[in-house]
């Protein structure tokens, strides 16, 4: 099937700020967002907040704290081994469109050779059997399972742990209290399969950064692209080019503004997916500025500011600030919008 047109940078650019909530806050639920996202990085739990207040009108921490609460998004460790911050609807389908992938890989570390599949289903039966329908902090958990850090790290591939408050919140940043997922967020649905998630999968993906090519989706997911190409012709999808001759995908109807439209400024936290190499298509972070963002010192990133639909700085809270160091020279809009857009997100940190 031939591509409808070709995409210029520019217009992968606003597309993805378009699905990423960056060009206009919005005014939907928390889980509405995320799935539209495709869910947010969550290893530094901080990141949550800032991701969802630069993306949310109005957005104060104590919402998420009571969604978390509530069980109407969850953290769990899904796509790339990675922890995420995604809704109750979607961790589900998410967790197992990815688990055989996610136990092949982890099994075929060279590290982790001397482990089983048989070995880790056996410490998840023990683990799911005295977490019952409670909780239990990660130092129960590693002594349980005889104190080996990889048999504790790796028992989550095997048992749907997802991480419950006060853990991994704004006020107690350590993400180190679990249950299991089926007593948190209830059992999987019965006919959800890893075909179905799988789908999902990519419909969140598109849905937050496309149009994209398929082996993008396939690496944001953690997959093989051989996992998701049987799927793509059920699954009805437009298809561009980019300027390289790339195929890319869509979601029908999905929004491709116009590449003139203006970008605001933005706060992005540290871990936000719009700059990791899945996106590198789209010039949200200049290839100059990459390594000023990840690097030997910070392969974790570093908290970033957009002017224009792309990273112009770096941003940290200091002192009830937040202090700004702009990559080159501003112009004096681009400073007042920044001042104010600052000004905003220390209220967020105050």
């Amino acid at each position: 099937m031939s591509p409808e047109r070709v995409l210029s940078q520019a217009e992968l650019n606003r597309a993805l700020l378009a699905r990423q909530l960056l060009l206009e806050r919005s005014r939907a639920s928390i889980p509405k967002v995320l799935e539209k996202m495709g869910g947010l990085q969550a290893q530094y739990a901080p990141s949550m907040y800032i991701g969802l207040w630069t993306r949310l009108e109005d957005f104060e921490r104590a919402q998420l704290d009571a969604a978390l609460e509530r069980a109407t998004v969850a953290q769990g460790t899904l796509m790339r081994a990675t922890i995420h911050l995604v809704s109750k609807a979607d961790y589900w389908p998410m967790a197992i469109g990815i688990r055989r992938g996610r136990r092949e890989a982890w099994l075929n570390a060279s590290y982790r050779r001397d482990y089983s599949a048989r070995q880790m289903a056996a410490a998840a039966r023990k683990l799911g059997r005295r977490l019952g329908d409670g909780t239990m902090g990660r130092k129960g958990i590693h002594e349980l399972l005889g104190s080996d850090s990889v048999i504790t790290n790796g028992v989550n591939q095997w048992l749907d742990l997802v991480r419950v408050p006060p853990s991994g919140t704004w006020e107690r940043r350590r993400a180190d209290l679990y249950a299991a997922a089926e007593h948190w967020l209830g059992p999987p649905p019965a006919k959800l399969d890893e075909t179905a998630g799988i789908e999902l999968l990519v419909r969140r993906y598109l849905g937050g950064f496309g149009p994209a090519p398929l082996e993008e989706a396939a690496g944001w997911a953690g997959l093989h692209p051989s996992r998701v190409a049987p799927l793509i012709e059920r699954l009805k999808l437009r298809r561009f080019a980019a300027e390289d001759g790339a195929e890319l995908l869509d979601l029908p109807r999905a929004p491709l503004p116009d590449p003139e439209t203006p970008a605001p400024v933005r706060f992005l936290p540290t871990w936000d997916a719009t700059l990791l190499v899945h996106a590198r298509g789209t010039g949200v972070l200049p290839e100059e500025h990459r390594p000023k963002v990840f690097n030997t010192k910070t392969p974790q990133s570093v908290p970033t500011f957009l002017v224009d639909g792309r990273v112009a700085g770096t941003w940290r809270y200091e002192k009830g600030k937040v202090q700004t160091k702009p990559f080159g020279k501003l112009d004096a809009a681009a400073k007042r919008e920044l001042g104010d857009e600052a000004e905003q997100l220390a209220e967020l940190h105050a």
